[in-house]
């Protein structure tokens, strides 16, 4: 089992491109699982949980100037771009409010990894998830609300309560069952978390590509460019904000992959809950391509070596 966990992470795009293709393969088979996509997320979200530990925290206390940095970023780049690139491809209705759901989630749960793989700063990484994660019940209900129009037939409080049932407490449940349970976590759970992760997002995109068939079909193919551009700025935007404070390369690489890689589960449970399935479309083409092209980047900066200026006073916010 550890070996099939391994090879599912080192293979997590590869299985998420496979698990849309079943989804248009057998839409009707498939589709019913879009409608357990929120427990599916807690789930998901429970395992990040298990990862986290107290000390992941105190980055935000060593070195505030980077973790600010990249939560700002998180949580105005993405969703800003998002509300320009679906105005510039002429989205509208449930398009465009998939993109924005796509824009105001936090960072990805996958993007730990993709930075470790990336040589990036692994413990940046991680501390901004987490801090962006519990960020997301206030700041992405608000973005959603403000960049889509407060005529959504949907209100703040709810948008919250959801984040707070599929997010926020599945994290916490596994940050303190990690405090209590260190030892058994690590031991007899922590080996086989990629590939409940893995296994949750493939049958999630599944479900939400099974549930939209015809319009993957129809329309995919421009909402397809508008999230390969989505994705695309928010990591070479990510890089260069962080490259302008002065952040050092590992921090830059982090910052940028943060950025760049949404919680696109989280889109797909809010779009599902409060909208239509056709508003979780974005965010699980999001989902494929955004696991591609962090693989890909992350194996361009791997054969790059990392340079850093040799003065010991770095523009780290340390």
């Amino acid at each position: 089992m550890r070996k099939v966990a391994e090879l599912a992470g080192r293979w997590f795009a590869v299985l998420v491109l496979l698990g849309g293709i079943a989804g248009l393969a057998a839409p009707t088979a498939l589709e019913p699982i879009a409608g357990h996509i929120p427990l599916l997320l807690g789930i998901i979200m429970f395992g990040m949980g298990l990862t986290l530990r107290g000390a992941d925290f105190v980055l935000v206390l060593r070195r505030p100037w980077a973790v600010l940095l990249g939560v700002v970023c998180q949580f105005t780049i993405m969703p800003l771009l998002a509300w320009g690139i679906g105005h510039l491809f002429g989205l509208d209705g449930t398009a465009m409010i998939g993109m924005i759901l796509v824009g105001a989630a936090p960072g990805g749960t996958a993007s730990n990894v993709i930075v470790y793989l990336a040589k990036g700063d692994t413990a940046l990484s991680v501390t901004l998830t987490s801090v962006s994660t519990l960020l997301a019940p206030l700041l992405t209900p608000a973005l959603v609300l403000w960049l889509a129009g407060t005529d959504l037939d949907v209100t703040y409080g709810s948008l919250v309560g959801s984040i707070v049932q599929v997010v926020l407490i599945p994290v916490l449940a596994g940050l303190l069952v990690r405090a209590f349970a260190g030892g058994l976590v690590e031991q007899y759970m922590l080996p086989y978390l990629p590939l409940v992760s893995v296994a949750g997002i493939v049958v999630v995109v599944a479900g939400i590509v099974a549930a939209n068939a015809d319009a993957v079909l129809s329309t995919g193919l421009l909402v397809a460019l508008a999230v390969i551009l989505h994705n695309s700025l928010g990591l070479l935007l990510g890089y260069g904000v962080a490259r302008a404070a002065g952040l050092e390369e590992t921090a830059r690489r982090a910052v940028s992959v943060e950025v760049g890689m949404q919680n696109s589960g989280l889109a797909a449970s809010l779009a599902t809950t409060h909208f239509t399935p056709a508003a979780a479309l974005p965010a699980a083409l999001f989902s494929v391509w955004h696991n591609i092209s962090g693989s890909l980047l992350a194996s361009y900066w791997a054969r790059r070596p990392v340079r850093e200026p040799a003065r010991a006073e770095r523009v780290t916010g340390a």
